[in-house]
């Protein structure tokens, strides 16, 4: 006869300071306690089948093996059929909390199927329950008694042997008793979490509030199911994602890394995202959710895709919520990035039509994977558009129109010059955005036919026509009196023809001539120590130029200006026209002169 005295015990560890570890630093919410439980109920069942062969026969001839769940917002019961505990395991495995045999590495290696820790997990329901009752009936020893083990949350628990027929049948009951006030007991709010977190999990879950039970589980997954066509898988997925993810894929790539045990899938986003925004993957750890928010699981490339994926071998963190950014997870990182770059190489060669929807959308990301990959790069590059002065096109066709290629650095660079070199022949490219400048580098290692240069002042000034020698000789003292009203701004002025006649004036500057500049600027503004460290270090470069179009009808009318100081005013106008086509940053200098020449032109109009 079964002895049916309970004895009293305490932890051997401070219940209340590991409930407030677990709830308020290890686990992001309490609603993790029914994960554990779904843990532990998995686990049980996983150990059974283990054990038993024919476990998994006789559910199906028979019952089928469900875990069930009952709640009535006050108190939650769940029960499975799994493998149970003797009376020596649940002193070992709820009492004694990072005493666990999960140390010996024999017993490690065992349990590689499990989930997860027994004793841990079900403490952690106390951030939810003040009272938690476990009766379990071990299938390994049918003679063995029926345990029951009840805990409070001041630290004391109880062990009882009570009559089989409490248990009659091999397995476990959680008992949870609801703390004061709380509500994650609700029926409703259970049948969610399960859903959530156990869908995909390889038994049947099922949650009542004592009436008729729904299965929360569907499996086996969606991605591993068969499908009558292609379509119609494809129908199902984009139907998955809209309820799961949120949206609808632009397409769907398939995961399969065999050495991470990874299966999933990767949902393309319909719309463009920032490649700074954080990404939030959804991870299962053999079936049962780990998380929705991985941040880790895809290279920082592919930032166009949300992955929902199962794998039996990364390892989670501590709290279970993440991913642990391993060597593991890096060979998987690659892997994934691998099929991705695969799928965006098969539309290339298969889908034209896809490749230009998608890139429409997500282009930067495939510039980004591009850079570091020459084989992807020759097949991108017919697709892949770019800013030129032909317009956007892409550089294959760029590089046979024009010779060489020359690349502006920055956005302001070109558009300093794009409208000019345009008339004049010149191919320049925008190398100002992201990836552009290292793309078109990159094209002369695919075709050496192919020469790329940086472009300099030099090369749009060269191009542009010099006047005749008697024009210019009769400009001169124009000239010297627009140099001499530049000179303030380190400008030189220089005259030339060029088109299109609708642009009287071009701004030429290069990057050691601003440099040079901002140096200038931060000795003026510097003490002595400073000022005299900054004079050490001062460059001879260029000067800017400001090249006036001798076509265009207002510079020869301001050039025959016979009053010097208006003509002088007009050349500061027409600067600062064409800084601000320009785009380039205004200095102090540059705000107090365009000051003046405006204030200059408003005094001479208002002349009587």
């Amino acid at each position: 006869m079964a002895d049916t005295t309970p004895t009293s015990h305490t932890f051997q560890v401070d219940l209340r300071g590991l409930v407030d570890l677990l709830s308020h630093h290890l686990y992001s919410s309490p609603k993790v306690y029914v994960r554990e439980l779904l843990q532990n109920a998995v686990d049980a069942i996983t150990a059974r089948r283990l054990a038993d062969p024919e476990f998994d026969r006789a559910h199906g001839d028979g019952e089928p093996c469900e875990v069930r769940i009952v709640s009535d917002g006050k108190r939650l019961r769940i029960t499975d059929p799994g493998v149970g505990l003797t009376l020596e395991e649940v002193h070992k495995l709820l009492a004694t909390i990072g005493g666990s045999s999960k140390r010996d590495e024999e017993i490690e290696g065992a349990r590689r199927d499990f989930l997860g820790q027994f004793g841990i997990g079900l403490l952690a329901c106390f951030t939810v329950a003040s009272v938690i009752t476990v009766t379990s009936r071990s299938a390994k020893d049918p003679a063995a008694p029926v345990v029951r083990w009840a805990a409070r949350d001041d630290g004391s628990y109880t062990v009882t042997e009570v009559p089989q027929t409490e248990h009659p049948e091999p397995g476990t009951t959680v008992e949870l008793v609801a703390r004061r006030g709380e509500d994650w007991l609700q029926p409703k709010r259970v049948a969610d979490l399960a859903r959530e977190y156990g869908s995909l999990l390889p038994v049947d879950i099922t949650v009542s509030d004592g009436g008729t039970p729904v299965t929360v589980t569907d499996t086996p997954p969606l991605w591993e199911r068969r499908h009558p066509t292609t379509t119609a898988r494809r129908l199902a997925l984009n139907t998955y994602c809209e309820s799961v993810m949120g949206f609808s894929p632009l397409d769907v790539i398939d995961l399969d890394v065999p050495l991470a045990g990874i299966k999933g899938v990767a949902f393309v986003l319909p719309h463009a995202t920032s490649p700074s925004a954080r990404p939030a993957h959804r991870v299962h750890l053999k079936r049962m959710l780990l998380t929705d928010t991985a941040d880790n699981l895809v290279p920082e490339w592919a930032f166009f895709v949300r992955c929902v994926i199962d794998t039996d071998a990364l390892r989670p963190t501590a709290s279970r919520e993440s991913l642990y950014d391993d060597e593991a997870l890096a060979v998987a990182r690659d892997a994934i990035g691998a099929q991705i770059r695969e799928w965006i190489s098969r539309l290339a060669a298969e889908d034209p039509t896809r490749l230009e929807a998608f890139l429409a959308v997500h282009e930067l990301g495939v510039k980004a994977l591009a850079r570091h990959d020459a084989d992807l790069l020759a097949a991108m590059l017919p697709w892949l558009r770019f800013e030129t002065t032909a317009g956007h096109m892409n550089l294959p066709d760029f590089a046979r129109a024009y010779q060489p290629i020359y690349l502006a650095a920055t956005v302001d660079e070109y558009r300093q010059v794009a409208q000019i070199a345009a008339a004049q022949g010149i191919g320049v490219v925008n190398g100002g955005y992201t990836y552009d400048a290292e793309l078109v580098q990159a094209l002369p290692r695919l075709d050496p036919q192919v020469k790329v240069e940086n472009l300099q002042p030099g090369v749009i000034s060269a191009s542009l026509d010099p006047l005749e020698a008697r024009t210019e000789l009769a400009l001169q003292t124009f000239l010297n009196a627009a140099r001499a009203r530049l000179d303030t701004v380190d400008v030189d002025v220089v005259v030339r023809e060029f088109n299109p006649v609708s642009v009287p004036a071009l701004l030429l500057d290069d990057r050691e001539a601003r440099r040079e500049r901002q140096r200038a600027e931060a000795e003026a503004e510097a003490d002595d120590l400073w000022g005299g460290i900054l004079a050490s270090i001062k460059q001879h470069a260029p000067r800017a130029q400001l090249v006036l179009n001798h076509r265009n009808p207002t510079v020869r009318r301001i050039s025959a200006i016979g009053d010097a100081e208006l003509a002088g005013t007009a050349v500061e106008t027409l600067y600062g026209q064409a800084l601000l086509m320009s785009h380039r940053p205004l200095r102090s200098a540059d705000t107090a002169l365009l000051n003046r020449s405006f204030m200059n032109l408003l005094e001479h109009i208002t002349k009587e």
